[in-house]
Order: structure tokens, then sequence, then C-alpha cells
């Protein structure tokens, strides 16, 4: 029996020791489970946080911000999207602007990438997407499809009133004399259909001060018995040079509001052409061919200057534009003198002035990115290496087509981001120009394959109209391919076969 006890024992000593492990085992098991929990519960708590003054959002804190907040602009962002690391700065500090400020507005981000649920219900395809929601309301968000320096202005406009309302004559008077060019609305009901949709219009139409009457005695004084919009714009005495084939402006005159308006003061004049004159009907059009237009560029005249390439520091100088092809010429003389002017505006007439290509300055990581950034410095260089196939798609900031396609010609950046000869490439054609590519519509893509004879010119063009539309071996691509898949074996030559029409969709902002 003493031997049975002492085996007993034993076995005793062993199973604790045996077991000791797998129950402590249980110990951590469960502390780790605890800790997973409370992980789970902090993902999914509502707290709303932030970064650089941005709300950051995913799906369990979203009702939240819309309740706490009575207009809320969302991000919808890629972390991989370069569009959206460039947006990044201007966000935040438009975010902290309105904070300064103790507006009703907010900004906040979501990782779109990453919250599947949030960009599947707001039907998020490209990256960065802008969306307003007012009041709490998820189901119908504005899109914002402005400018970043834009965001404040337009946020403004939406957490107050978007048109001021002018109540007598001398504050309509000093409303309309306090800027350049003013819209005011006059209306019998404020709160009728069309008062409304005047103040929809107002509210996106952040860089034009809009006004609103409804007093009898402003419909008197301006000669309306309607409700009625109206535009009013300073109008400057001109100064013009001579006769014959160069347009002078008429003279004062001759100057005047569109028929069936009245001048005011002599100063400001509802429903005038802006940055240029109209004339009484009676009055028979020039059979000019140059017009010329005095720009502002302190005013709302600065809203062209990209256009130009230009800033206010470069005023005054003088651009000729041929609309035809929107190529631009410079004056490079300091002196606009008549005589001057007249010779350098016959000159371009005569084709005897090259004309002036913008470019900007290239981004000091143009070529580390995914999508290299091409300027008009830089285009030859990379569109013309005969090393590499080299595709190019030239877009303008405003085109919500392009908008659209960023987030795949990004993804299309990192999946060839490591084949040493096929560079993915893009160029803003507003900012940039080149000498023999013309840019008509938004966006457009231009694929230069490998290989000697790259640059395009037109006898290029002619061979490939005179080839009956296909490419000779020789020739570079002058039409939009396909992106290339991964090669196997790189094709010395570009693809034959019938080409492939431009992608050029969009032409106007306004369209």
């Amino acid at each position: 029996m003493r031997g049975c006890g002492a085996r007993l024992v034993w076995l005793l000593v062993l199973s604790l020791v045996w077991l000791g492990p797998a129950l402590g085992g249980e110990e951590e098991d469960g502390e780790g489970a605890v800790e997973e929990d409370e992980k789970e519960e902090e993902v999914l708590s509502d707290e709303l946080k932030e970064e650089d003054g941005v709300l950051v959002l995913h799906e369990h804190n979203f009702a939240r911000a819309l309740s706490e907040h009575r207009l809320l602009l969302v991000e919808f962002y890629a972390p991989w999207c370069g569009h959206c690391q460039r947006l990044a700065p201007a966000f935040a500090q438009a975010a902290a602007t309105l904070r300064n400020e103790s507006s009703l507005a907010r900004l906040g981000k979501v990782d779109a990438t990453a919250q599947a649920a949030l960009a599947n219900e707001f039907g998020i395809t490209s990256y960065p997407t802008l969306k307003l929601f007012h009041d709490g309301n998820r189901t119908h968000p504005l899109a914002y499809t402005g400018r970043a320096a834009g965001i404040v202005r337009w946020m403004r406009r939406r957490a107050g009133p978007s048109a001021t309302l002018l109540q007598d004559a001398a504050a309509a008077a000093a409303f309309i004399s306090s800027q350049d060019l003013v819209v005011v609305g006059f209306f019998k009901d404020l709160g009728g259909e069309a008062a409304q949709a005047f103040y929809e219009v107002a509210g996106e139409m952040v860089d034009v001060p809009f006004g609103v009457a409804e007093a009898a005695e402003l419909f008197q004084a301006y000669g309306l018995s309607a409700d009625t919009v109206c535009l009013f714009k300073k109008v400057r005495v001109w100064q013009g040079f001579g006769e014959g084939g160069i347009m002078a402006p008429p003279p004062p005159a001759l100057m005047g509001p569109h028929p069936g308006s009245s001048m005011r003061d002599g100063q400001t004049s509802p429903w005038t052409r802006r940055g240029g004159w109209t004339q009484p009907t009676s009055v028979s059009p020039s059979p000019a061919q140059v017009l010329f237009v005095v720009v502002d560029v302190t005013g709302y005249g600065a809203d062209v200057l990209p256009f130009f390439g230009l800033t206010p520091a470069d005023a005054p100088t003088l651009r000729l534009v041929k609309m035809e092809n929107n190529r631009k010429y410079r004056m490079d003389q300091d002196a606009f003198s008549d005589t001057a002017i007249r010779t350098f505006v016959q000159a371009v007439l005569d084709g005897k002035v090259k004309p002036h290509l913008m470019s900007a300055e290239p981004p000091e990581d143009w070529d580390t990115r995914p999508v290299k950034v091409l300027v008009g410095k830089t285009f030859e260089q990379v569109a013309f290496d005969e090393t590499k196939n080299v595709f190019v798609k030239f877009y303008a900031p405003w085109c919500s087509h392009c908008q659209a396609m960023a987030a795949a010609w990004e993804e299309l950046g990192e999946r060839y981001k490591d084949h040493e000869d096929i560079v993915i490439a893009e160029l803003d054609a507003m900012a940039n120009e080149l000498e023999n590519i013309t840019i008509k519509g938004f966006p457009t893509l231009h694929y230069f394959p490998a290989g000697p004879g790259r640059k395009v010119d037109v006898e290029t063009f002619s061979k490939f109209l005179e080839n009956g539309g296909t490419l000779p071996e020789e020739l570079p691509v002058v039409s939009v391919v396909p992106p290339p898949p991964p090669p196997k074996a790189r094709e010395p030559h570009p693809p034959r076969g019938g080409p492939q029409p431009l992608l050029g969709r969009e032409t106007d902002p306004a369209g």
C-alpha cells in the first residue's frame, strides 16, 4: 500500500508539471482575448479624431460626424493617389481656416480603400472625391468640383447666406459699386422657386458677389416690374489705336450697354459683356482682324491669367492669341507705343513671330512617382526617349472626365513602375504647351513606343495618313492605343492595324 501511495503522489506531481504550462497558456490566451476585444472596441468606437484639423472618418463614426456638424465636407481619398497627396496640405489649411472662424462647416476625410462600405454607399469611383453633407443628410450629398483654393469661399457661402440682402436703394448702390462685377437678383418673393434657384447658383459661384432685393422701391429705382437677375459691370473708357485691319476700341461716344439695358452714372451697366465692350445695334460691326481687350489683373480679370501663364506681377504685358489653335505670342518690347504694338501685331499676322510656349516648373520629385509629372520643358526628354515606351495623359485640372480617370491612371502607374522600359506620365495641358502637339479635348492620351524617329512632325502625320491609317514601322504612334500589358518580350515596333481615336471628351470648364 505504501508503494502504491508513493506512486500516486508521483503521478500527481507529474500531472501538475505537465498541466502547468497548459493552464498558464489558457490564462495568457484569456488575456490575449481581452486585448483583442479591447482593440475591437477601439476600432468600433464612434469617437471623432483629427489629423491636421481634419476629422478622420470611418463607417463607425461617420453617422456621429454628420449629426454633430451641420456642414461637413468629406474627402474620399486613396493613400497612393498623387492627386490626393497634393490636395492634402490645402485641405488641411482650409480646415484650419474654417475652424479658426468658428464656422459651422467642418472638413473630414475617408480612406476609401479601407472603408469599402462608405465608398460603395457614396459611389466613389475616383480620387480624390469631395462631397458636402448638409444637416446630417447622407442620401443626397453635394459634390464639390472646384479648385482647392476655392474650398473656404465655397464653404462660407454654404454656411451663411449665399446672397446679400439689399434692404434699400442706398444699400443696393453701395453693393453694386463695391466690386467691378456683381450680380443682383430682384424677386418679389424671396421664398419662391426662382429666388431659391438664384440662391443655389450664388452658392456655387463663389468668385462673384451676389445680392438679392425684394423691396418695391428697388424695383422702381431700377425700372423693373418682374423678377429679374441683373449683372452690373463697371465700364472703363478706352483709348484706341488708329484704323485699318487692327481693331481699335470704339470711341466713348459709341460705347454703350447691351440693347435693352441702361447706363447708370456713366460707370456701371447691367448686362455688358465681360472683357470687352458692346455697341448700339445701329453701329456696323468692324471687319477687324484683331480684337483688343484690357484685363484688370487685380480684379476679376485675374481669373484669366492662368490661361496665359501669367501672374499679376507680370503686368503690364501684352499677348496675342490665335483663337483657332490657342497659340499665344508674346511682345518682348517694354514700351507699349502705338508703333511698337502695330509692328508686333502685323508681324504675328504675317507669320514672322514664333508662338510663346508655356511651361510650368517640374516638381522636384517628378520622376520618382509611379506617374511621372511632365511639363513643357521636360516633355521631349521623356516622351522621345528611344529606349522607352511612354504613355502620356494630357489633362486639365478642372476636367471632370480627367478627375474620374485619375485613380485608374495612378493605379496604372503603380502597376508598371518597376518596368524599366515603360513610363506612365501625365501633363497639365492648361499650364504647358508643346510645339508639335495641340490638345483640343480632355483627357487626351498619346502613346510613344520605343524606337528611333520618335519626334512627331508634319511629315510623320502625312505618312501616317498616306499609309491608310496604319503606322509605318519606323514612325511613332500618333493616335491613342490602350495601355500595354506586362511584356513577355518587348516588341521592337508599335502595333499595326486600324487607328484608334484620340480620347478627348471635355473641352470647356463650363461644360
